[in-house]
């Protein structure tokens, strides 16, 4: 590999633009430069060995550079962050530059070998590796400090001097995507495998689990439609369809480890090495050597750390939930104002009267929810957590345990405090109906009409200019750069994890929840492909191997269900008439039952295997055969040796 870097060319005639690099108006010359200069120089002089070419636009000169790479830098980076392609003898390794002829559709002249997403993956990967040498701050900018080891691209973002950093769309391939994905309405599976090859593994394993969980509810939906007509007050009825569920969302858990195995194993992030994680951006402290690399870089107290959290975050924290709490008991009151109109009057009116405390506290719910998220940013991103995991794992925290208790704490007041199971139902339906159309609304369908305005404005200007290749191109880097960012499917998940709280807590008070919850998917589905391709930037891909702390949060949510739903059923009169004489049976019981349905669930994750059989043997197989090379190796090293010393 280090042998080949030396004979790469950075100088390629067919430039493929991939990534777009925007810096701030007015940066000065020397930092442009020298930015540039570091971009195509060679690995060995501490560069990147990219290709780097300006924006050209007949108005203006612009500080927006595009970043492509050879065909043969390309394959190198593959190797260097380590993709895994599939093999002649169709097993799955990791791409080698000297092993190269032994991947399938492997040719020299194929430039298809490595996906768009790959490609543009592995363009940012080596820009985030630009690292500064003996330089002591940016050309030009004394104030952004510079330290040896540090990452280039990291300081020049938060010194404020480049704007932004993204990946190019490909209109053509858009366009097939597009169409295949849900440009026509259909019964049948997303392209899974052209969403992996156009925005990587991540989004693509969100929208495999969207639709995997969008058919695992089904079964729950059907089944809950009788319930729900035919056995409604019954709740003793409510048994048998409770226990199907409970037992059911663990199955669908289990079961989705290993479609997810699956899929990261045809994909490659299955066996994908784990990438040594630098730290965040946003980190910040006192220089000082990292232990692990033997680098100079921040360092900053753990126990100040843990203080902020602590003393700062924790507090916080509860006195938004004790906020959530108190805009509760309103809520409580307007119910009870609306039911005390409702008697006086008897009126239609009067009877529509009833959902408006509810539907006006799921607005605030979904208000409280978005304003507590940027909240949580700004207290995590201020607790300073060198990695990027740890930042990800305190901030999913801090906003799962609020958004828990903010969506579920009214409907727990309602069924274990003042026991309305009337009211439960009616809660329950107005805020999982209500949050589902304002997320579809505040998710896609705004961001859109936002952004085909712009669009709009963007054609007019268009139209009186001179159109060109070059334009052509300088138009879509223009559209693009205005684009909304996509942050990620930490929303995307979330709505889902709610979502399977209202239809699992309570699933033996509204049978009809999963109903609702696979009818809203289905549309989700769409407008989630519609806000990806064309409301937001294009994402750099993300390889990954799983959905991540959601598995957890999801098995999480389902363990509690069995907690409420046996509680629901034990509270029912007709289940509290077959024990007339002793609570004390009923208590014993219902808690009986329930550490047997955990116990059921338990045993079934552990019997259902988290990946399928014959992945099972591959990784084993893979496993060998790397420690078969390694033993090679060493004896290889031995003999040597053992030739050099006989010689001396």
């Amino acid at each position: 590999l280090v042998e080949s870097w030396s004979f790469l060319d950075t100088v390629e005639s067919n430039f493929r633009p991939l990534v777009v690099i925007e810096l701030a108006k007015g940066t000065k010359e020397e930092t442009i430069e020298w930015f540039t200069k570091r971009i195509v120089d060679k690995k060995a002089n501490g560069g990147a060995q990219l290709l780097v070419k300006p924006l050209v636009t007949e108005n203006e000169v612009e500080n927006i550079y595009l970043v492509g790479a050879s065909h043969l830098r390309l394959l190198l980076g593959a190797e260097s962050v380590g993709l895994v392609k599939e093999c002649n003898d169709n097993s799955m390794r990791a791409f080698t530059y000297s092993s190269r002829k032994t991947f399938k559709d492997f040719a020299d002249d194929n430039h298809n070998f490595l996906t768009m997403a790959e490609c543009q993956y592995i363009i940012k990967h080596e820009l985030e590796n630009l690292r500064a040498k003996n330089e002591k701050m940016i050309p030009g900018y004394p104030q952004a400090k510079l330290y040896p080891g540090k990452s280039i691209v990291r300081r020049l973002l938060t010194s404020g001097i480049l704007v932004q950093i993204f990946p190019l769309h490909d209109r053509e391939e858009l366009k097939k995507l597009r169409h295949s994905w849900y440009g026509r309405v259909k019964v049948g599976y997303q392209p899974l495998d052209d969403i992996r090859c156009y925005f990587g593994e991540t989004i693509a394993l969100y929208f495999g689990f969207l639709e995997y969980f969008t058919f695992a509810l089904i079964p729950m939906a059907v089944i809950g439609i009788p319930y729900y007509v035919f056995a409604w007050e019954d709740y003793d009825k409510y048994v048998m369809f409770a226990t199907f569920n409970l037992l059911w969302s663990t199955v669908i858990l289990e079961v989705w480890k290993r479609i997810c195995a699956i899929l990261t194993y045809r994909w490659g992030t299955l066996l994908m090495k784990r990438q040594f994680e630098e730290p965040r951006p946003g980190f910040h402290g006192v220089l000082g050597i990292n232990p692990v690399t033997g680098r100079e870089e921040p360092v900053y107290s753990s126990i100040k750390r843990q203080l902020r959290i602590y003393l700062v975050s924790l507090p916080f924290v509860c006195l938004c939930l004790y906020f959530s709490l108190y805009v509760m008991m309103i809520y409580f009151d307007l119910e009870q104002w609306a039911l005390d109109y409702h008697k006086e009057n008897e009126s239609n009116f009067s009877s529509l009267m009833l959902y408006v405390p509810s539907i006006i506290y799921a607005v605030v719910i979904e208000i409280m929810n978005r304003i507590y998220r940027y909240a949580a940013e700004f207290l995590t991103s201020w607790e300073n957590h060198r990695l990027e995991s740890s930042y990800q794992n305190h901030l999913i925290l801090k906003v799962l345990v609020f958004n828990f208790l903010n969506c579920f704490a009214s409907l727990f007041y309602i069924a274990f405090v003042l026991f309305d199971m009337k009211l439960l139902r009616q809660s329950l339906a107005t805020l999982l109906i209500t949050s589902q159309i304002l997320n579809q609304f505040a998710e896609s369908l705004l961001p859109y009409w936002l952004q085909k305005r712009y669009n709009r404005r963007m054609k007019k200007r268009m139209c009186s200019q001179k159109t060109d290749t070059d334009l052509s191109l300088a138009d879509q880097v223009n559209m693009e750069k205005e684009m909304g960012t996509y942050l990620g499917t930490f929303d995307d998940y979330l709505e889902l994890f709610l979502q399977f709280g209202y239809v699992s807590l309570f699933s033996c008070v509204y049978p009809l929840a999963a109903v609702f919850a696979v009818l809203n998917n289905i549309t989700e589905i769409y407008s989630d492909a519609l806000k990806m391709c064309r409301v937001y930037k294009r994402p750099f891909a993300e390889p990954t191997a799983n959905i991540g702390v959601w598995q957890l949060a999801f098995e999480t949510m389902s363990v509690i269900s069995v907690v409420t739903n046996c509680i629901l059923i034990g509270m029912s009169p007709q289940v509290d008439a077959l024990f007339p004489d002793s609570k004390m049976d009923l208590v014993l019981t219902v808690a009986l039952v329930e550490h047997l349905i955990l116990a059921i669930k338990f045993i079934m994750a552990f019997v259902i295997p988290d990946k399928p059989r014959d992945i099972q043997m591959k990784l084993a197989r893979l496993e060998f055969e790397s420690l078969e090379a390694l033993k090679q190796q060493v004896r290889a090293f031995q003999m040597q040796l053992h030739f050099l010393l006989i010689q001396h």
